[in-house]
């Protein structure tokens, strides 16, 4: 069975009659100049009432525009296995996957198989979609929650244009050692690599870059804090950095100085996810609950709504 490439279709109206079609796509659907090439040149096509034009096609009011994007090819390194998925959305461009902890996001030499990203290539193999896996935003292998991810590139473009405007909002739950004083805060801090190491980081004040953690204290205990975190800008480790930075690292984060006695992993989730769909206009908001290893931390439930 001939694989399904990711496709749009579109009826033209009154006020896109007389457009070009070059400019309709630019302006319109938002086809960068690299997915138009990608369309010409390897695969795709542009059909107008099921017949293929060129770009230069002036449009109609009532014609039927297609768009069927180029098929795609999963990277050598990426390995096609059956991986168990919590997906609690999906529509036909993102996805957004419950990754558990330990499992790492994508493959690598210390972890080639029994990744997320190789689970997804299988979910897309069996769903019949000519796609390979777009990555919008990662987590840590010991953290655990929402991640996005998009099913063709230029679903991956779109999202990706919007993180980088700070358009796509996450927000994580943490415990922490020892008790927070302030009920709110942000910490403003750069951070950059540790010296000698190629995986830790740390706040440093003169070469690291600006970034930025606003948290909300929840609950405290004699031994820890539970916090709601925002990022505003997204460095690895933020978090953990951030915290072990003013004397409060993160439950069971060994990398930076927690305490592994009541978690075996850094206590850390990504609980929320919420935007403005780029294709729909709709307003998607996602929660998800701490996984059991976080939550036997507290006695009664975390209520993610009034967070």
């Amino acid at each position: 069975m001939e694989k399904q490439c990711y496709t749009i279709e579109k009826k033209m109206s009154a006020a896109e009659h007389g457009m070009i079609m070059r400019d309709y796509l630019k302006k319109e659907i938002k086809v960068s100049r690299r997915a138009l090439s990608a369309i010409k040149y390897k695969g795709g096509q542009l059909l107008i009432d099921g017949e293929e034009k060129s770009v230069r096609h002036v449009l109609q009011e009532g014609e039927v525009l297609t768009i069927v994007f180029p098929p795609e090819t999963p990277s050598d390194f990426l390995l096609d296995e059956a991986i168990p998925l919590d997906i609690v959305y999906e529509d036909d461009t993102v996805l957004i996957v419950n990754k558990p902890a330990g499992i790492p996001v994508i493959p690598s030499h210390q972890y080639p198989s029994g990744t997320l990203a190789n689970g997804l290539l299988r979910y897309f193999k069996d769903k019949n979609l000519a796609s390979t896996v777009h990555i919008i935003n990662r987590l840590d292998r010991n953290t655990s929650g929402l991640m996005l991810v998009a099913k063709h590139r230029f679903s991956h473009e779109r999202f990706f244009k919007m993180q980088k405007r700070k358009e796509i909002h996450r927000r994580y739950l943490t415990f922490v050692e020892g008790n927070i004083e302030q009920d709110r805060g942000t910490i403003d801090a750069p951070i950059g690599r540790r010296d000698g190491s190629a995986i830790e980081r740390m706040v440093d004040w003169q070469n690291g870059r600006r970034s930025l953690t606003h948290y909300k204290v929840l609950t405290r205990c004699q031994d820890w804090t539970l916090v709601a975190v925002r990022l505003q800008t997204g460095r690895t480790h933020q978090i953990r950095v951030h915290f072990e930075s003013i004397g409060h690292p993160l439950l069971g984060d060994d990398l930076y100085g927690g305490n592994m006695k009541l978690i075996g992993r850094q206590a850390l989730h990504s609980f929320e996810v919420s935007f403005v769909h780029p294709f729909t206009g709709e307003s998607i908001h996602i929660h998800k609950q701490c996984p059991e290893d976080m939550l036997r931390l507290i006695t009664e439930p975390i209520n993610l709504e009034t967070i």
